[in-house]
């Protein structure tokens, strides 16, 4: 108003020449149909005040001297557009016309196929996940690369995991509660409503809708009104974890009578594509439906949800590769001519919300979502009761042990179901004709969730460069864990008896222990959480800076209530019925400084300090038996800071940052078979261990560039570069649960010496150039050469510990101990450095009303097969002795498991719109 009002005092004062300087240049942009595309963005390279289309299509910038001009016009899931003009002094209003933005031809090209059965296995060690940039993508050039091609090779920004990320639907966020993962099978196969995010921030940037987390936000609005109208069928054709996908989405638009529309459906099915006996089955479906009752009030109706059907794949130590190659799976076998995978995951948990969209005043909105979510995660496996491991990889029947040899070990490298059902079969009566339970069955650890949501979001505007955000969020979680019998695999029963602990009852208060099909057994729990969390942001915009600060606060607690009673004795008053709460209190603060030198560079400080409620899975260290919390279990506190040149030129668009972010007081938890050595008893056991690590420290430093470069209109070069060291900076406490011997603390294993060993799940540097030429005739092409260095393996605890060689009865170490043998059998392995060759190509073409497209990307075109994915340390040996005569064999029994690499990959899609 100040500015305005300026003017039209000059306007008094100077002569009438110098008021044909100021000129007035305005325009309308819509799509190929004629139709108004609002929220626009166009940026005037010559001012830092760029301008957002309105509802009718229209903008304008207003007061330009003479001079040349270059705007650029961009939005989401359209091809942006450069337009160049000059205003001459006689000018006082020029009209640009009507600019066109097409619709993008690439936004199939870039899929990457979700796959995360490397998480299905039970061995123990890390999860690989992808990150949430493998979803979304932004007008940056380092988060596309990150995602699309660096992301393919399980690549993390930072070193950041998928543990803190968070993605919001409505207001309401999608991780879970037992790890804090998201779970993005819960909406997989709806691309085509999820393929643009409302908002999309990344690592530490706050967010208008939630205080978020290290790794972005990536928030979905899915208002029915907000989709683009038309019709759209789909289908593709890939090798990665399904062959086939089909797709279909329609949306109605905004009807005169104020109702509008979104549905989509899809199916994704194949076996096979290229790890032996992997197959998937999953549906998806997705709807909204709005109903706009004024220009001030809506409300939207959102389901979806993804039923999943989908086998795994298991990790295997190099030895296992070098006989089986690198498409082996351990987890199948042949029954009656056909494949049958004994991991099955089995997923649909869909979601249902409601939201109500209120505009108060002129320059207020308040949003209010519930939503419910329900179902299952059913993840099975072979189980054995006083029988021989029928695991084809168990480290006695790998040639190293020596009973084998390599051609005997192929012959029955797979699971042998023939012989698992005449074993069943031979056992099911005794000599005297009793019956008898089985000997062999598959269980399914099933966990099933019901949570309630309620997110608000209030945001107003204090001022015309003010604004402010409030957001309130509760959950109330009910999370039913047990394990069931999914098939008796021919017996009659199954025994509900502890085979490794002197067959003690798993349910001591059931004389029964005689379990059937879709029974309970083993374990069974519910686990339950409440919280509350605040979080207020504001920013402030001026004519040089931009100011965002935001804070929250949380309330949580957690409980577990067992169903039952252990039959051990020392765990029966731990085991059944409800346990004290576990409360926690988090807090945080957020900010953000831009400061802009001028339209084209800026400088970008972001900073967050904030604590973090340990999961449920951090809180108890073995809630399938007992209630005990994690010793040591304690809030993590994040402390991160970025500084960031940013340049958004007309021909190069280039960010170069630096982050050092340091994570303490986090817990790990890890569960796998240990062998251990007993001084005083002068003997060893094997266990289920509980393993927890807690007070860890962490520290995650390095520099990230990415550039998109044009060198023609039609030619773009698009590099990236991350150097990154992320690295444990303590000494963490280890302690153990097992049902053998319950609690071991610091007092047995004492610390473990992980102090400077690398954070494993990523390549700590990764480097990525591609080109991409974009036709005028609708049609492009790209590639892209990957660089990946600095992977490494997954460590286990316990070895690290001075118990590993240290006499328990005299507390020094074991003869022949030196630093230089522990360094042997204790060093990290660090894996190669890998090179990617990756390509993609499509064509759109338009006929009328109609739009077809085809694309097609290959990743890993040279067919790399050495690089390995995710790896973990087995933690068997916790023994001096046995470990060095393990490491020093010629290929030891327990050497780390891998995954790696499926190598060359393809996705193709044709799509059809209207």
């Amino acid at each position: 108003m100040i500015k305005k009002l300026s003017l039209i005092s000059l306007f008094t004062l100077l002569p009438a020449s110098f008021y044909f300087a100021q000129t007035t240049v305005y325009a309308y942009v819509k799509d190929q149909d004629g139709k108004p595309l609002e929220k626009a963005e166009v940026d005037l390279a010559q001012s830092s005040d760029d301008v957002t289309v309105d509802k009718i299509g229209y903008f304008q910038f207003v007061d330009l001297k003479p001079g040349h001009y270059l705007i650029t016009v961009t939005k989401p899931s359209f091809e942006s557009k450069i337009l160049e003009f000059d205003v001459t002094a006689d000018e006082k209003r020029k009209d640009l016309g009507v600019i066109t933005l097409s619709y993008s031809v690439g936004t199939d090209a870039g899929v990457v196929v979700i796959d995360d059965s490397a998480n299905d296995t039970e061995d123990g060690g890390s999860a690989m996940q992808p990150t949430v940039g493998l979803l979304s993508s932004g007008r940056d050039a380092f988060q596309n690369v990150s995602a699309f091609e660096l992301g393919a090779y399980w690549f993390r920004p930072r070193g950041v995991d998928n543990r803190f990320e968070d993605v919001v639907f409505n207001g309401v966020s999608m991780s879970k509660n037992d790890d804090g993962r998201i779970d993005f099978s819960n909406w997989g196969g709806l691309n085509d409503v999820t393929r643009y995010p409302y908002e999309n921030v990344d690592n530490i940037t706050p967010s208008e809708y939630t205080f978020g987390n290290l790794g972005g936000v990536v928030y979905y609005n899915t208002r029915a009104s907000s989709y683009r109208k038309q019709t759209s069928l789909a289908y593709s054709f890939t090798n990665r974890s399904y062959l086939h996908r089909v797709m279909a989405t329609y949306s109605s638009g905004l009807t005169k009578n104020g109702w509008a529309f979104t549905f989509s459906a899809s199916r994704r099915w194949g076996d096979n594509a290229i790890i032996d006996g992997v197959y998937q089955d999953a549906y998806a479906y997705f709807g909204s439906i709005e109903k706009k009752f004024s220009d001030r009030h809506s409300i939207n109706l959102t389901a979806f949800g993804s039923p999943t059907y989908r086998a795994s794949n298991s990790p295997n130590t190099q030895e296992v590769y070098d006989i089986m190659g690198k498409d082996y799976n351990s987890y199948w076998g042949w029954q009656d001519g056909e494949k049958r995978n004994s991991r099955i995951r089995k997923v649909f948990e869909p979601m249902f919300m409601l939201t109500d969209y209120l505009k108060i005043g002129k320059s207020s909105n308040w949003t209010n979502t519930v939503s419910y979510q329900i179902g299952s995660d059913a993840r099975s496996r072979l189980d054995w009761f006083h029988a021989a491991d029928p695991n084809p990889t168990y480290y006695r029947k790998l040639p190293s042990y020596g009973l084998l040899t390599a051609d005997e070990f192929k012959a029955q490298s797979q699971i042998d179901w023939d012989a698992i059902y005449n074993a069943n079969y031979i056992n099911r009566v005794d000599v005297n004709g009793n019956k008898r339970g089985a000997v062999y069955t598959i269980v399914e650890d099933v966990n099933k969730d019901k949570t309630f949501n309620w997110a608000s979001h209030f945001d107003t505007r204090l001022k015309d460069n003010w604004k402010l955000n409030i957001n309130f969020n509760y959950q109330n979680l009910k999370s039913d864990n047990f394990r069931r019998i999914k098939d008796l695999l021919g017996a009659n029963f199954a025994y509900n008896l502890n085979a490794f602990n002197n067959d003690v009852q798993y349910d001591a208060d059931n004389s029964n222990v005689q379990v059937k099909e879709g029974d309970r057994t083993q374990y069974s729990y519910e686990l339950s959480r409440n919280q509350y969390s605040l979080n207020i942001s504001s920013e402030v915009d001026f004519a040089k800076w931009n100011l965002v600060a935001s804070v929250f606060s949380s309330y949580s607690e957690a409980y577990r209530e067992g169903d039952f009673r252990s039959g051990i004795a020392r765990f029966s008053n731990n085991s059944k019925g409800k346990s004290a709460i576990y409360d926690a209190v988090d807090a945080g603060i957020k900010g953000k400084i831009t400061y802009k030198v001028n339209g084209k560079n800026f400088i970008v400080y972001n900073g967050a300090f904030f604590s973090l409620a340990p999961t449920l899975n951090e809180i108890y260290i073995n809630p399938r038996m007992v209630d005990y919390v994690t010793p040591g279990v304690k809030n993590q506190i994040i402390n991160s800071n970025d500084l960031s040149y940013i340049m958004r030129g007309q021909i190069l668009k280039l960010r170069l940052s630096g982050y050092y972010t340091t994570i303490s007081n986090a817990t790990e938890i890890s569960r796998y078979y240990a062998d251990v050595s007993d001084g005083t008893l002068g003997n060893s056991f094997s266990t289920l261990v509980n393993e927890a690590m807690s007070g860890v420290n962490k520290r995650y430093i390095g520099a990230e560039l990415g550039f998109d470069v044009k060198i023609t209109p039609t030619l773009n070069a698009v590099g990236v570069a991350s150097i990154g060291e992320y690295k444990y900076t303590n000494n963490p406490e280890v302690s153990t649960f097992d049902d053998l011997n319950g609690f071991r603390g610091t007092d047995v294993w004492g610390k473990a010496n992980v102090k400077d060993y690398k954070v494993a799940g990523t390549p700590q540097k990764a480097f990525s150039f591609g080109l991409k030429y974009n036709s005028a005739q609708y049609w492009w092409v790209g590639a892209s050469a990957n660089y990946l260095m600095d992977q490494y393996l997954d460590l286990s605890a316990l070895n690290k510990t001075p118990y590993m060689y240290t006499n328990p009865l005299t507390n020094d170490p074991y003869p022949g101990v030196t630093p230089e043998l522990i360094q042997q059998i204790t060093a990290q392995k660090k894996f190669d450095n890998q090179f990617m060759l990756n390509a993609n190509a499509g064509k759109s073409f338009v006929f009328g009303k109609y739009r077809m497209g085809i694309s097609v990307s290959v990743n890993n075109i040279l067919n790399n097969r050495d690089y390995v994915t995710g790896g973990f340390e087995q933690g068997r040996n916790v023994n001096f002795n046995e470990a060095l005569l393990d490491a020093q064999r010629a290929t030891p029994y327990f050497g780390p498991k891998l995954w790696y690499d499926r190598g060359r990959t393809f996705f193709t899609n044709v799509y059809l719109r209207f």
